[in-house]
């Protein structure tokens, strides 16, 4: 009888040893002086600590000032009750530890059993949750800004103060038939401000809009494309003759883009449309009459160009009745959220996309500089739908990100720069590959090492 119990307390020892070594949790037991009496494979996992390292060892040989500054059983020990805390192992884990005691007949600790998570991913998937929170955010106010916008058109995004009183003016001098000066950066959205002129101009906006840039054309032929020309004028000149674009623009509006570019000589004679209100064809001496309404623009500062003798005073007091500048993306940060946002939305549905931002690619696109301004990020977002094979668009797929050369870390030692750019590196890499597996085999490097380094950054 006494030999079968003892059989079959040894078989369910057995057992239970084997359900403690299929245990996901690591599972430590120390007795109550800290002596480690067992080890299960998912401690020495968690903690990077051998079993013959551990089992049979007091926890107070294991502390260390580097991966193990305090034991939670000989804590437990101490206070006597259950006690938790986080704490990054040797082999670069970020570990959830909880010590539970077990108490004897005198109400003392006899055991503690420890229990070990490796909650690494956790901390991964509660970041990228917090990123993604943050991006639903953005989308939200984005939306939200949509529908307080002016209602201009499909291309225009009018969000920042300084913007809106820009189009709050231009609606007011809508209504006056009188000469309108842009001026600002190139790509900054000025050829939508004179847009929209035309479109709340009541008695204009049913007529064309004609768009010249005065820069794009040589100035032999600007002045027969804005102002025609009769058979036999000159040779090449067609029969029959041509109309200018004011001709064409007649009722409507004339937009004359890159005015600074025009040359002297034909600023005496846009001058005299100006004063008169009517042009005459190269090679006719008669005059005709137009009624036009003249928007011009520049990215130079005309106010320059006139002391320095490159742009008629008297031409820009005529053209400058009204001025409006349109700052420079830089300087409406708050307007590149929802542009991008219209601009992938354009392209998924021009190229059959279902290309999405995120946070990381929406912070890179605040940091930069915009030196091309609107333009430039319509064509950023452009090459990123086109371009990434992936649905989600990231910041490490941005062209100045790919272009980006080494660069000086200014007063830092060297081990610093190289931590800073080991930093950077596995912020890329782990939006790349997403899993500290497939960071270590695309880098080619053990799992243990990504673990530890991006714990070590904080990542």
């Amino acid at each position: 009888m006494e030999m079968g119990r003892t059989k079959d307390t040894a078989c369910l020892l057995g057992e239970l040893e084997e359900i403690l070594e299929a245990s996901f949790d690591g599972i430590m037991v120390t007795d109550g002086n800290g002596n480690c009496l067992m080890a299960n494979s998912s401690y020495t996992r968690n903690t990077g600590i051998r079993r013959d390292e551990i089992v049979g060892h007091n926890m107070r040989e294991l502390i260390n000032p580097v991966w193990m500054k305090r034991s939670i059983a000989l804590d437990v020990i101490e206070n006597g009750c259950a006690m938790s805390m986080e704490h990054d192992t040797q082999n670069g884990n970020h570990i959830s530890v909880t010590g539970t005691p077990i108490f004897d007949e005198k109400n003392k600790v006899k055991r503690v059993v420890v229990n070990t998570r490796d909650i690494s991913e956790i901390n991964h998937l509660k970041l990228k949750l917090g990123e993604a929170q943050a991006m639903e955010k953005l989308y939200l106010k984005s939306m939200g800004i949509h529908r307080e916008l002016i209602n201009i058109d499909n291309d225009t995004v009018v969000i920042n103060n300084r913007m809106r009183d820009i189009y709050e003016v231009a609606k007011r001098v809508s209504t006056y038939n009188t000469t309108v000066l842009i001026t600002g950066e190139s790509g900054t959205g000025k050829e939508l401000v004179a847009r929209y002129i035309h479109k709340e101009d009541k008695s204009r906006c049913d007529k064309p809009m004609v768009v010249i840039n005065c820069g794009a054309i040589p100035a032999n032929l600007l002045e027969s494309e804005l102002f025609g020309y009769v058979e036999g004028a000159f040779t090449g000149a067609i029969r029959g003759g041509k109309k200018g674009l004011f001709e064409e623009a007649d009722r409507g509006v004339i937009f004359l883009d890159e005015i600074g570019e025009m040359e002297l000589s034909l600023q005496v004679k846009l001058l005299r449309v100006l004063e008169s209100r009517k042009i005459m064809r190269i090679g006719q001496r008669e005059e005709i009459p137009i009624d036009v309404r003249i928007i011009a623009a520049t990215n130079r500062d005309l106010e320059r160009e006139v002391r320095e003798g490159r742009f008629r005073d008297d031409l820009y007091y005529r053209l400058n009745v009204v001025s409006l500048k349109v700052p420079p993306l830089r300087e409406r940060i708050d307007e590149v959220v929802p542009l991008a946002t219209k601009f992938v939305n354009q392209f998924n549905t021009l190229y059959g996309q279902k290309k999405k931002l995120t946070y990381s690619l929406i912070k890179e696109l605040e940091r930069y500089e915009w030196p091309g301004n609107i333009r430039e990020l319509k064509n950023v977002i452009e090459n990123l739908v086109v371009v990434s094979d992936d649905d989600y668009l990231y910041g490490d797929t941005l062209p100045w990100q790919k272009k980006q050369k080494a660069v000086w870390y200014g007063e830092q030692t060297l081990k610093e720069a190289v931590e800073t750019f080991e930093k950077d590196f596995l912020i890329k890499a782990r939006e790349k590959w997403k899993t500290t597996e497939k960071m270590a085999e695309a880098l080619e490097v053990n799992q243990s090492t990504i673990s530890r380094k991006l714990n070590k950054y904080g990542i």
